[in-house]
């Protein structure tokens, strides 16, 4: 976690009401703003609370600085903090920062691939109306983050400066906007060759080599390229201050000629500094023309149009004053006395001065909207605005351009990767049923699927947290249709469950990389199927029933040959003729049977061929069929239920009997409990150990999703480790157990039975 205060130098920038209005703008997102809050004011609206902060900042008149504090906090990438974790978060560093009692309005972002809080604070105190401005701040905000991150759980950082001001500010100007800075630019060109000069004249020539200068500039150096550009030159490197110079060269010298690009009279082939894109490992020679032939077009598209509107808006003003003049013609040559000619006079101004402002309010609409159409787009928005459209290349540029600034890409959380297919990805590919929500910078595409998010960075797909299972299941045929069918699943227990869940119920073609993860959906879906079948099977019965009719006393709704039965009204079965013609007399028949039976069909015999024997038959499977007097037929009752659902029988007799202990060892329980009390001491220093308690719900039978965390032998007590959820619970085993416990897997998933034994997806003993 790391903490970013952004400065608010103009008296534009600090603005309240504008600043509120921008972290509460989900800019047509659904995955932007996760949620908002508003602390210390008496509406829990943000853009009413923002009145209310502007009349709290009206009521100090002395303060010439700015009066809003604008605060980041910023998480790792992956790392997705309950909302809790937020809120306690954004009060403790408020509150650090001496801004508990002052009006602030919070909101967290996650439409970019590291979650983040805005938080605008107001500096006045709501009662006392005096400023606040925190002392050195940016020490107190990272030993705040270095103690949340302890108390909290979350992820470390480094907040130790390593860099000045300067090279800070060139290092976000080429992560955010993408184009390769002056001062990055010297350290990578020529800031050996500057080190290795051993006089000033050696130093001037060195610069000179690369089209750069070195001038005075107050008590300090600066470097300036042919443009103008300059930057200091102890922001370059800490020994390029002039103290330091003048220790290694002497007093400091100028150039004879002070112009880049030139040694004396000699022309020297000269290394140029020009706006380019960070380089990468793709040639963005191209894209890179493209961006730039599209921002001149839209300059000289933009000037045209304001042209247009000029010219338009002094056509709608002369009209309007040649209305007027007309009037006042009109009123000149009119009779009555002064006064009514006074009135009609003001009447008449103030309609021109009516219209002119109409004009002018609709001529600056018009103006804001050609400049927001063709507005100048940093290289890393235009490249973001081209993947959103579907440019595959500008995609991959961005990928790449993170990868090259942030270096390589660990990801966390719950993620999936796929592969073995031979789909390459494109930009413009859509899940089914989904909907592209947006593109981050570091080229992470956001889709929506109901209420839940994927994130596809190229290399894996992140699924949100309260993910349900239409999301899971896109989410998994994504991957199978961009990536392939070979998955790899990475996060919590939890969302492992749901993933294997999920494909076997989907009954998708896809098989996990993790063989735990496989077995445990192969047995989801056997189990599936057999329950799928088995309501089949349950389903054809019932039908069945319903077709030979019902068991009603009153022989309501009877058919077939109860039917037939009741109505001859006697109580015995009827004959198999009776029963025949009864069963025709209510069974209508099919088209091509209405007008007798099927000519040149031979008979079938009464029994069927050795091949068909024992099993259910579709009339499919026959050659010729035919039903013979229509009253016979094959049901699921009359096939052997042990010849289609064999199961194993069983194997007692060749197996010894075993007896569980029902009462565990008072030794043994002391062992757990000293096993337990070792590893709470040793988690209070360290963060990465689980809680530790022991395992006592088998007593009550009562079942639990367990996961084997390996065994322990504590003074020659065995103890098994089983993990729920976050916990690891210790259980006290016997010999037996234990040795048995040598051949089962870590992470496995595994039971315990009422006596207190553990019990694997195989047959326990």
């Amino acid at each position: 976690m790391i903490t970013k205060r952004v400065p608010m130098k103009t008296v534009k920038k600090s603005d309240f009401a504008g600043l509120v209005k921008y972290i509460t703008n989900d800019q047509n997102k659904r995955e932007r703003i996760l949620f908002r809050s508003v602390t210390n004011c008496h509406s829990d609206d943000p853009l009413v609370a923002a009145l209310e902060v502007a009349n709290t900042q009206a009521q100090n008149k002395r303060a010439t600085s700015d009066k809003t504090y604008h605060l980041i906090i910023s998480f790792p990438a992956g790392e997705t903090p309950s909302s809790e974790v937020l809120k306690a978060v954004e009060a403790r560093v408020c509150e650090g920062l001496g801004f508990g009692e002052h009006q602030r309005v919070s909101a967290v972002h996650h439409d970019t691939d590291n979650l983040h809080i805005h938080v605008a604070i107001n500096k006045i105190h709501p009662t006392r109306y005096t400023l606040h401005e925190p002392y050195n701040d940016y020490w107190t905000r990272g030993q705040l983050c270095e103690k949340l991150e302890r108390e909290l759980g979350l992820q470390a950082d480094n907040h130790l400066a390593q860099k000045r001001g300067g090279e800070n500010r060139a290092a976000d100007m080429e992560r955010h906007a993408g184009i390769e800075s002056l001062l990055g630019w010297m350290q990578r060109e020529c800031l050996s060759e500057i080190h290795a000069a051993k006089s000033w004249r050696e130093l001037h020539e060195v610069l000179q080599d690369h089209s750069l200068a070195l001038r005075l500039q107050g008590n300090g150096l600066i470097f300036v390229d042919e443009a103008g550009t300059a930057v200091k030159a102890s922001s370059v490197a800490r020994d390029f201050s002039k103290p330091q110079l003048e220790a290694k060269l002497g007093v400091f010298e100028p150039s004879v000629t002070q112009q880049p690009g030139r040694a004396g009279t000699a022309a020297r082939p000269a290394k140029r500094y020009v706006q380019r894109p960070v380089r990468t490992k793709i040639n963005t020679v191209e894209l890179f023309a493209r961006y730039q032939a599209e921002q001149r077009d839209g300059y000289a598209m933009r000037a045209v149009e304001w042209g247009r509107q000029r010219e338009a808006k002094d056509r709608l003003i002369e009209a309007a004053k040649r209305s007027n003049r007309l009037k006042r013609a009109a009123i000149k040559l009119m009779g009555g006395d002064r006064l009514s000619k006074k009135l009609l006079y003001a009447s008449a101004a103030k309609t021109l001065k009516n219209d002119i402002q109409q004009i002018s309010r609709a001529h600056q609409l018009e103006h804001q909207a050609a400049t927001e159409k063709h507005r100048r787009l940093a290289w890393a928005d235009w490249l973001r605005s081209k993947a959103t459209a579907g440019d595959a290349e500008a995609l991959a540029a961005l990928r790449v351009r993170e990868s090259a600034v942030q270096g390589k890409k660990i990801s966390k959380g719950n993620t999936m990767r796929a592969h073995g297919g031979t789909v390459t990805p494109a930009a413009g590919m859509t899940p089914a049923g989904a909907t592209q929500d947006g593109v981050t910078k570091q080229g992470t595409v956001i889709y929506r699927v109901g209420a839940s998010a994927i994130r596809d960075d190229g290399d894996c797909l992140n699924v949100s947290r309260g993910a349900t299972q239409e999301g899971l299941e896109a989410a998994l045929r994504f991957a199978c249709e961009r990536y392939g069918n070979q998955i790899t699943v990475n996060g919590t227990d939890a969302f492992k469950e749901q993933i294997v869940c999920v494909a076997a119920a989907s009954n998708l073609p896809v098989t996990f990389d993790d063989d735990a993860l496989e077995r445990r959906r192969q047995t989801l879906t056997t189990a599936s199927t057999a329950t799928i079948s088995t309501t089949t099977t349950t389903q054809e019965k019932t039908h069945d029933n319903a077709d030979r009719g019902s068991a009603d006393p009153a022989g309501a709704g009877r058919s077939g040959r109860a039917g037939a039965a009741a109505d001859t009204g006697a109580g015995t079965r009827p004959s198999r003729s009776e029963a025949d013609g009864a069963a025709g007399a209510v069974r209508p028949a099919s088209p091509e049977h209405a007008g007798g039976r099927k000519p040149d069909v031979a008979r079938v015999g009464r029994k069927p061929p050795p091949a068909s024997q024992h099993r259910l038959r579709g009339l499919s499977q026959l050659g010729v069929v035919r039903i013979d007097s229509g009253s016979e037929v094959l049901l699921p009752r009359d096939v052997p239920r042990d010849l289609e659902q064999q199961s194993a029988t069983g194997s007692d007799r060749v197996r010894r009997d075993v007896s569980w202990p029902r009462e565990i060892a008072a030794a043994a329980v002391t062992a757990a409990d000293k096993y337990i009390a070792e590893r709470e001491e040793t988690r209070k220093k360290r963060v990465d150990i689980s809680k530790h308690s022991r395992y006592i719900d088998y007593l009550d039978g009562a079942g639990d999703i367990l996961y084997y965390a390996g065994t322990r032998q504590v003074e020659g007590q065995p103890l098994a480790l089983l993990k729920r959820g976050d916990e690891i619970m210790v259980l006290p085993i016997d010999e037996a157990n234990a040795r048995r416990l040598k051949r089962v897997a870590v992470g496995e998933r595994v039971s315990v039975t009422p006596k207190g034994a553990i019990q694997t997806r195989g047959r326990s003993r």
